[in-house]
């Protein structure tokens, strides 16, 4: 088949160049060294393994925490089977590879037939669960030979995918491959059928169950604190550099009477640095909290905290709006009824969408907008309004994970 053909030489030029890429970028290097000999350490953690698995594939963080309910689920439902949770990226492995939810957690082999028979003679699922957007040919198609019961989660699609193009057969023989397919909207539904994809449910998305679940598991943060401490805080989340350069522009208006708590999305040495220069005095790193409060943003310069940290906050500003990828994830602040402020790119999220339509987000493309705004929420009416639409819209869409769970339950009777 040509289309193989051609997919098999993408993922081998793929590798290449991320071997390449590896001799000076520390990501990339990750990739290749956390993949080493991978099929031998897979063998020898599962050596001793008596129980029967379910395989769990993330690409990166991001989906890892939309998949997390119902992993969760089933890790409290379904303790008789082992859990084999699986990363493609290393942002998604070096921040979980400790997480204690899954019983092993691995980088996957890159997609070939030959590694796709060896993980799954070792692995042996009773079931397979892909979150959001990952396929890979070789593992699905391996998976339906055996009559794996395979299920995609909280999936979105739009006619742009190539699923629905001329060009699409490898990606629709991929679809094909899924027991059943788990989407966010009824959109996503008509798509599929135009393809003659049926086996489809509309079960919402299940991060809102994720970051509902999160607001119960919160932990005292006492740098956060003490730096809050009578202050009106915007929150910056998953910030890049041209959400920092508007954030300071924002932040050295003497008009303005807030203070910031601003958590990059990148927190490795060189773009720590080139925040502090573009701050100056006014900032002061987490790591080195001395307990003083009179600057005006507080640089956190460690990963795992931004979920927790939203609490802290009145409002939210969210980074990735001025890239091409767009906004980063509105719910982890909407949840706890900040108001979320952002750029122009994100109309490719759903709930980014939704958000700004009930009133819980706004759109900022200048330092006088975001001002302007904050300004606006100093007006108590004002601010409440768009705290409780926030607060509201989450909750109103919690529920996916027990509409995918019901599905899994049936899967693992039958097996």
């Amino acid at each position: 088949m040509i289309q193989t053909a051609i997919y098999r030489s993408v993922i081998g030029a793929y590798t290449l160049g991320i071997r390449v890429f590896s001799l000076f970028n520390a990501k990339a290097k990750l990739f290749i060294s956390g993949r080493e000999k991978i099929l031998k350490k897979i063998a020898k953690a599962l050596k001793s393994e008596k129980r029967p698995r379910i395989w769990i594939h993330c690409a990166s963080l991001g989906e890892f925490e939309q998949g997390r309910p119902v992993l969760e689920a089933i890790r409290g439902r379904h303790t008789e089977y082992a859990i084999v949770l699986t990363f493609f990226s290393p942002s998604g492995y070096e921040v979980r590879k400790d997480y204690k939810g899954a019983d092993y957690v691995f980088y996957l082999p890159v997609d070939s037939h030959k590694n796709a028979t060896a993980f799954l003679d070792l692995v042996k699922p009773k079931l397979c669960l892909f979150i959001k957007y990952e396929l890979w040919y070789f593992y699905l198609t391996a998976l339906k030979e055996r009559k794996i019961p395979t299920m995609l989660i909280s999936a979105v699609f739009n006619n742009g995918q190539g699923f629905f193009k001329w060009y699409g057969g490898l990606q629709r023989t991929m679809l094909q491959c899924f027991s059943q397919i788990f989407v966010q909207d009824a959109g996503s539904v008509d798509l599929l059928q135009t393809i003659g994809i049926t086996n489809v449910t509309i079960s919402g998305d299940t991060r809102f169950d994720r970051v509902i679940k999160a607001t119960t598991e919160l932990a005292s943060l006492l740098i956060a604190e003490e730096f809050c401490k009578g202050s009106n805080i915007i929150v910056a989340g998953s910030t890049w550099k041209e959400d920092e350069v508007l954030l300071h522009k924002t932040m050295s208006s003497s008009s303005l009477n807030w203070k910031m708590i601003l958590v990059p999305h990148e927190v490795h040495k060189e773009h720590i640095e080139e925040i502090e220069r573009l701050f100056g005095d006014d900032i002061v790193k987490w790591s080195s909290w001395n307990g003083k409060t009179d600057k005006r943003v507080l640089l956190v310069d460690k990963v795992g905290l931004l979920l927790q940290l939203y609490r802290y906050g009145q409002v939210a500003w969210i980074g990735g709006g001025f890239g091409k990828a767009g906004v980063h994830n509105v719910l982890e602040a909407a949840v706890f009824s900040l108001p979320c402020l952002h750029g122009p790119v994100y109309h490719q999220f759903l709930e980014a969408n939704e958000l700004v339509a009930q009133g819980g987000a706004f759109v900022i493309n200048t330092p006088d907008d975001l001002i302007g705004s904050l300004n606006a929420f100093e007006d108590k009416s004002v601010y409440e309004k768009a705290s409780s639409a926030a607060r509201e819209y989450v909750f109103s869409m919690q529920g996916a994970t027990d509409k995918v769970m019901s599905e899994v339950n049936k899967m693992l009777e039958r097996s």
